[in-house]
């Protein structure tokens, strides 16, 4: 059997071990993928339409689909490196017969290619064509570059007073170095500087670069069915027309519904931001806080600071206000009744914000207070907290130190009055930059409060006065079995937290103390007493809401950025949503999804990742009031959105070709194959194409024979087989794919979704792809640089998982030289060779054999490797073992002075050429030529081999394996030392024997396998058996690698014999090893029976598979 990688040893013997010095093979291979390219166009390779047998039946088909990128620029190594998943496989399984479909498509839906060109339109408009930008002027340059280091340096300093320090640079200057991006200057990079103002117009982004999107995808061998291709939006009439009919049936269905719902949204944009309209916070949704109020009281220290806060109360008071209110924001209701007091952050901003519904003034950061002017009071009755939406009165501002010391009323509170304390902790980016203190549950709370009383030094530095924090104990509400009625104060304690700078410790003990609180902590305190935490919490929530105590308040899990550069909020708005997450909806795609029948997403974490999002994907806004795309087919105000007109397409693919054909991306209803026009889409034609039960319509021109080949079309490739996508669009886009299936054929569950496979994302060398580190590659940059081939070679290379992969620009150039070297060297020994340099005929040799078998082995191996989506592990087996077992086996004619057998070689390259095409086709479909074969490579099924000999597979390894022991044994021998005999033994001691036939008193024959109890039952028996007992350890350690034997070679590797000639092997194979060992003489021996006189140091090395090298 052969290794599972490659040994190093062999490794540095392959052809890919140097990279190219000059460009000829890499320009050689382009020029060859130019013609191959040529040829498929001609034949229609990838052309693919229903097959049916003779009897009707189908032929067995594969379909897999890759989300449409955003056209709003050229693909790149990202794009490639999860594309050639899909291509990968499509071309596996053409391959292996089936009639494999990869169809692809251009997204335009949305606000980034609407954002890009308002950006241009306002450049051109402020700086004319060509503009002229302030940056040009070198010292305008400096002063911008300082502003926005010194805005940054802000930020930063800000984030390091709440503990949250990131560095100065900002995500923009990170990217770009400067922070200065001019989308002229984005678009110059891509297009001829006097095509740019046309940009302004977004329809033009649409006409421009899907064209171009085609044509790199061609040339990177992708093997698309572009019939089928086509670009969204209500520039494309037909599949404006698709997505129409799939929201009137959504509607019909109950799954589309209207009314305030709080979504994360862009006050400069006007509307909701949903994740693909979003530069950061992809997959960031709503997050529902309680807004506790606690009363601001007269200030009773005389304190200077609270200059600010009487004249307020005063004015309040004047102007008949209900009073001026802390608002914390908190997930836990249910714990105030242990609040001791109000935490602020000395150097934070904070404002008084008048609350219109309340009547009430707030403080609060003006970040939270921003969002708080975006939501609804009470939506029933449409009563915002805010008069004008997304606009709040501020009538003071304060520093956070002006607001320490100040007396409040805490609601549920068993003191009557508490204080605002210190926090240095606290995020003015999260929350409302208050913190109500808990610090019986809540650990920071307690180290905080703990510092304040225990380090007077400290509560001084901010004229916090003894009154304001040592009455203040902890006050038990919640009981947790095993952490007592204060977790807070347990986890401290036994994690030894002496300060809030113990930031991982405070974390864990934050997590477990939240976590067990809410699972399995009963309430000790206030009218919910002996309640759970779970229970109660609801229900305190509520009647504090109900009592004026709370209000609810939303903002986004984590920081979201609109593509119009708009820090997002979240706002209650009036917003058409589907209802994702409706429990028989919800349940019907989780049956679906976790049934490992009906549905495949091959890594088990991925599948927790699908429950998951099942489980948080809620109602979700499926319009907006401007963008790119469909208008909402009963209230034309609104355009569908980008996730949202993207969930079913795949089935659009299915009929594309019949509505627009090859070259007609945009829809232009004169090209139409068919010649059908728009208009006669309708709701109907779809309904009988795509669901089963509806009528040919009669208001329609299409003609009844394309409507049924139209839907029989449909029929035969769904369901889709198999997705691929990067696993960023698990919590969004592939999800709702799975929704929308579900409520589409509701009754057709066999048609939803086969399989969703998802991979991590691609760096370079280690290193995450960016333009400041030089590294960011586009798709074409990388095929010229590398060739086609080889850029897919070193895709598959990079890895599968869910982890990040790593593409490796020497792996590409080393790939050139292996591509290019291996061609030469089958043009040279095969297909222009003299057939006299060869053997042939119907008898081989052992190494004839093996090598065969070894190419069997490694046909299947690559083939199961490919069925798991395991590409690096089929280049592996496909190409470096198929390498390896190529140069053994050359080698060892060579050395033998044998001629290879010109049979064996040949089975061995067109098997080659067949199990590499999906990684390297270009290669395979030039080679393939070469050999004289018929059709194309890409049509060409997998090689049919025998099963693998493991017997055979077995001596391989053992002439394999010895000869590594032989070179590692004389290299350690002494100067001098000529004479080498090989020993060799067919019995093993008696011990051994013993120990291989309990070993198979303990083989299940029927399943191939041992119990799973077996090593104990060894230590057993050992203990038993074995008289000697310093033996047992030896026992022990050879059983265990015995049983590693059985597992890769079967019931064989227990013989209490050697199983096969090994003398005969080691003969036959002389010379090999001597011309592998330098040596000029070697004699191979048997052990018993040896006249020489073989030292017992080495004698005890020989055994049944292991011959030992003496030397001396």
């Amino acid at each position: 059997m052969a290794p599972a990688a490659p040994p190093a040893a062999e490794m540095a013997n392959l052809s890919v071990s140097t990279a190219p010095k000059g460009t000829a093979k890499r320009d050689a291979l382009c020029a060859s993928e130019v013609e191959v390219q040529a040829m498929w166009e001609r034949e229609k390779a990838f052309e693919s339409n229903p097959c049916y047998d003779e009897d009707g039946n189908k032929k067995e088909k594969f379909i897999v689909t890759f989300p449409y990128p955003y056209s709003n620029g050229h693909l790149h190594l990202g794009h490639a490196f999860s594309l050639t998943k899909a291509v990968f496989r499509a071309q596996f399984e053409r391959n292996r017969g089936k009639n494999s479909l990869f169809p692809f498509a251009f997204h335009c839906t949305g606000m980034p290619i609407q954002a890009a060109a308002n950006k241009l339109k306002s450049e051109i408009e402020l700086y004319g064509v060509p503009p002229k930008f302030p940056e040009e002027d070198p010292e305008v340059r400096a002063q911008m570059e300082a502003e926005l280091a010194a805005a940054a340096k802000a930020k930063a300093d800000k984030q390091a007073a709440g503990g949250k320090a990131k560095g100065g640079k900002t995500k923009l200057i990170q990217k770009t170095g400067t922070g200065i991006v001019r989308q002229w200057n984005i678009l110059k990079r891509m297009v001829p500087e006097e095509e740019i103002p046309k940009f302004a117009d977004p329809i033009y982004w649409l006409m421009h670069f899907p064209p171009i999107g085609v044509d790199h995808m061609k040339r990177f061998g992708s093997g698309v069915d572009w019939r089928r291709a086509f670009i969204t939006t209500s520039v494309n009439g037909y599949y404006d027309a698709f997505i129409r009919w799939q929201f009137n049936v959504l509607k019909q269905k109950g799954k589309v519904l209207f009314g305030k719902r709080n979504n994360v949204y862009s006050l400069v944009d006007g509307q909701v931001c949903a994740d693909h309209d979003r530069s950061e916070g992809e997959g960031v949704g709503p997050q529902e806080y309680v807004l506790i109020k606690l009363k601001v009281l007269a200030p009773d220290h005389g304190q200077e600071r609270h200059g600010k806060m009487e004249k307020l109360l005063k004015r309040v008071e004047d102007e008949g206000k209900k009073g001026v209110y802390f608002v914390p924001a908190t997930l836990r209701p249910e714990t105030m009744y242990g609040q001791t007091n109000c935490f602020v952050l000395p150097t934070g901003e904070y404002g008084a914000y008048y609350v219109d519904a309340t009547d009430e003034v707030f403080i609060m950061s003006a970040r939270s207070a921003r969002g708080l002017s975006c939501q609804a009071y009470d939506a029933a009755n449409d009563i915002y907290f805010t008069k004008e939406f997304g606009k709040i009165e501020c009538l003071e501002t304060f520093t956070g130190d002006e607001l320490l010391g100040l007396p409040l009323k805490a609601p549920n509170a068993t003191y009557e009055k508490v204080y605002t304390l210190p926090l240095l902790t606290i995020s003015m980016g999260k929350g409302t930059g208050v913190v109500t203190s808990v610090p019986s549950d809540a650990p920071d709370d307690y180290v905080a409060l703990k510092a304040l009383k225990d380090k007077p030094d400290f509560a001084a530095k901010y004229d916090i006065t003894p009154d304001m924090v040592e009455p203040f104990d902890v006050v038990p509400i919640i009981s947790i079995e095993g952490y007592g009625d204060a977790s807070a104060v347990f986890m401290c304690e036994k994690l030894k937290i002496s300060s809030f700078n113990d930031k991982s410790k405070l974390a864990q003990a934050k997590d477990e103390t939240y976590l067990k609180g809410f699972t399995i902590g009963v309430m000790t305190y206030g009218p919910h007493a002996g309640k759970k935490v779970s229970e109660a919490k609801q229900l305190i929530r509520d009647e504090m809401i109900a009592a004026g105590q709370a209000h609810l308040y939303f903002e986004p899990e984590s920081k979201v950025v609109s593509r119009t550069n708009d820090e997002c909020v979240v706002a209650s708005t009036d917003q058409w949503y589907l209802a994702y997450g409706e429990d028989s909806w919800c349940s019907a795609v989780k049956k679906h999804v976790l049934d490992g029948e009906t549905f495949d997403a091959f890594h088990e974490s991925t599948l927790e990742k699908y429950e998951q999002s099942l489980n948080w994907l809620k109602e979700w806004a499926c319009t907006r009031q401007f963008g790119l795309g469909t208008n909402l087919p009963w209230d034309k105000e609104w355009v569908i959105e980008s996730l949202s007109d993207s969930t079913i397409y795949m089935s659009y693919y299915t009929i594309a070709h019949y509505l627009q054909g090859e070259n007609n991306l945009n829809g232009d209803e004169s090209l139409s194959p068919e010649n059908i026009k728009v208009n006669d889409l309708t709701d109907d034609v779809f309904n009988f194409i795509y669901r089963k039960g509806f009528p040919l319509p009669s208001n329609t021109a299409i003609p009844s024979e394309t409507l049924e080949k139209m839907k029989a079309e449909f029929r035969y490739w769904y369901p889709m087989d198999l997705r691929v996508s990067g696993k960023d669009l698990i919590p969004n886009h592939l999800t709702m794919a799975l929704y929308n299936h579900a409520a589409i054929w509701e009754d057709e569950p066999e048609l939803w979704p086969r399989g969703y496979y998802t991979n991590g994302f691609v760096m370079v060398d280690a290193e995450k792809m960016s333009k400041s580190k030089g590294n960011f590659l586009t798709l074409l940059e990388t095929i010229n640089m590398y060739s086609a081939d080889a850029t897919r070679f070193a895709c598959a290379d990079a890895g599968d998982s869910l982890d990040d992969a790593n593409f490796e620009r020497a792996t590409a150039n080393a790939a050139i030289v292996s591509l290019s070297n291996e061609s030469a060297w089958i043009k040279e020994n095969l297909i222009d060779a003299d057939k006299s340099a060869m053997r042939s005929g119907e008898s081989l040799g052992h190494m004839d054999k093996v090598f065969q078998n070894e190419t069997n082995r490694l046909v299947k191996a690559t083939e199961e490797s490919f069925e798991g989506m395991m590409y690096k592990e089929g280049l592996n087996k496909g190409w470096f073992e198929m390498m390896i077992a190529r140069n053994e086996y050359r080698a060892w004619c060579q050395d033998s002075g044998i001629a290879m057998h010109e049979g064996v070689v040949r089975h061995w390259v067109e098997s080659l050429a067949i199990i590499i095409c999906p990684i390297c086709p270009h290669w395979s479909e030039t080679l393939w030529k070469d050999l004289g074969k018929e059709g194309l490579a890409v049509r060409a099924p997998w090689p049919t081999v025998g099963e693998e000999d493991k017997f055979l597979s077995r001596q391989a390894k053992f002439l394999r394996d010895s000869l590594k022991s032989f070179r590692n044994s004389a290299g350690k021998a002494k100067k001098g030392w000529k004479e080498a005999t090989i020993l060799v033994a067919d019995d093993y001691p008696q011990w051994k024997v013993d120990a291989l036939l309990w070993m198979q008193s303990q083989y299940d024959a029927a399943s191939g396998s041992f119990a799973p109890t077996f090593m104990k039952d060894l230590k057993t028996w050992s203990a038993t058996n074995v008289t000697d007992k310093k033996q047992i350890k030896f026992v022990m350690q050879f059983v265990s690698f015995m049983k590693r034997e059985v597992e890769d070679c079967g019931e064989s590797g227990m013989d209490t014999k050697c199983p096969f000639d090994q003398m005969g092997i080691l003969k036959e194979s002389i010379s090999y090893i001597k011309s592998q060992l330098n040596l000029e003489e070697v004699i191979v021996v048997q052990l018993d029976g040896c006249d020489l006189p073989v030292p017992d140091k080495v004698a005890q090395n020989v055994s049944p598979g292991k011959p030992t090298l003496w030397m001396r």
